[in-house]
């Protein structure tokens, strides 16, 4: 059997950073919500049942809590593409796909989040 990309999602990651420009917001952290998809192709792995074919979302994940925790961020859309950009540093990464959101961000919505996708040719 053959198959296409395999995604791994990684739902409600819960992590707090600086994030904002507003006096109050450069001084205490925030709650941000981390939703990513990642595609790669999961072939190799499907066949051997071999770990090293796979594709290591332990790793890529602590490396998305140490940027986004050890961070500063003015707005929503530079954390959005620096955790992208380092996903899409992962060779056996296709595509990813990183959806962040900022709770009680405004004060009559839940949160407002911002959705970054990325593709290699």
């Amino acid at each position: 059997m053959h198959y296409d990309l395999a995604r791994i999602d990684i739902q409600n990651l819960r992590l707090r950073t600086y994030i904002g420009f507003n006096p109050e917001e450069l001084e205490k952290k925030q709650d941000v919500v981390i939703n990513l998809k990642i595609l790669y192709p999961g072939a190799k792995a499907c066949h051997s049942d071999d770990e090293a074919q796979a594709l290591d979302y332990k790793v890529i994940t602590k490396m998305i809590i140490k940027l986004v925790e050890e961070g500063r961020f003015k707005l929503l859309e530079k954390l959005c593409s620096d955790v992208l950009e380092a996903v899409m540093v992962y060779e056996q990464v296709t595509t990813a796909s990183v959806t962040i959101e900022k709770p009680h961000a405004l004060r009559f919505a839940d949160s407002v989040s911002l959705t970054l996708s990325a593709s290699k040719n």
